[in-house]
């Protein structure tokens, strides 16, 4: 271990968790990676990520979007799956894709926006189709992504398309993703002509909040990560074997979006910590390290 590391992490330890600094603060004032060998540690959502590269501003099928958060960094493996997805884009006849965060120079919980997106491995993949490919960095700041939903959040609008569909069916089949996760009204949409061949692919498609501007890849944890923890439970598990298209999906639309009335006869579970609150304590060991590095 580096002595920088382990003054580092006698220094963490002497110190009150409730007076040190938040890991957030710690990990968003990295410009770059560490000079480590690739590696996702930890969770999605509780980790940091060594060795990250870049994601390139500009490509011939890409665009990276929102370039002041400096959010273009991600696990070789993500990347590469990214320019890969973006040329395939191509076949629907899109001229690439425009994509979102990815992760911070050296992962770790961020100042703003996402619970994940720590350790690499996360993608954010907007849903507007690319006009150009040679947007300026400041038109990156001001352009925004369309949303594929209705206000109710039960159908998709006009915006969703068969080359969406498409592109998603692309996204999810490559077998390094876990899941996808996209707006519950796009898994419905999807779940309308669903067949038992399209299971594979269709059961890695999650409804999650939050997600109508963008779909959000999640990929699993890599080959050479053994800090790594792979999410569970996993998507087979979690649709026994089906396709998604079940009652779990009917629960999202009769419980999660139009919750029925309940009496309360328990005290409401104690609220979550959110990352941005984590310290280094609340971190793996291995990411004192990744900040401490080069």
């Amino acid at each position: 271990m580096h002595p920088t590391a382990i003054v580092l992490i006698f220094a963490l330890l002497a110190v009150p968790a409730s007076a040190q600094s938040l890991a957030n603060q710690l990990f968003g004032a990295k410009d770059m990676p560490s000079l480590q060998a690739p590696e996702a540690i930890g969770s999605y959502a509780n980790g940091c990520a060594a060795g990250l590269v870049r994601l390139p501003e500009t490509g011939p099928t890409w665009q990276a979007m929102r370039l002041s958060r400096n959010r273009n960094w991600g696990h070789p493996d993500a990347i590469a799956y990214v320019q890969e997805l973006s040329r395939k884009a191509t076949q629907l006849g899109w001229p690439g894709l425009y994509i979102g965060d990815i992760s911070q120079p050296r992962g770790g919980p961020m100042t703003s926006g996402h619970a994940s997106h720590q350790i690499g491995l996360d993608i954010d993949i907007w849903m507007l189709r690319p006009q150009r490919l040679n947007l300026s960095r400041a038109e990156r700041e001001s352009i925004s992504s369309i949303s594929v939903r209705t206000a109710d959040q039960l159908s998709v609008n006009g915006n969703w398309t068969r080359q969406h569909q498409e592109l998603l069916k692309m996204a999810a089949s490559d077998p390094r993703v876990d899941r996808i996760f996209v707006a519950a009204a796009v898994k419905i949409e999807m779940c309308k002509t669903a067949t038992r061949s399209d299971t594979p692919w269709l059961q890695r498609i999650r409804p999650a909040v939050g997600h109508n501007y963008h779909f959000h890849v999640r990929l699993r944890c890599p080959s050479g990560s053994r800090h790594c923890v792979t999410q569970t439970p996993t998507v087979a598990e979690l649709s026994k074997g089906g396709n998604g298209c079940d009652e779990t999906l009917q629960w999202w639309v009769t419980d999660f979006l139009n919750p029925p009335r309940r009496e309360r006869t328990e005290p409401p579970a104690p609220r979550r910590r959110h990352p941005r609150e984590f310290t280094m304590a609340d971190l793996p060991a291995q990411c004192q390290q990744v900040l401490a590095s080069q």
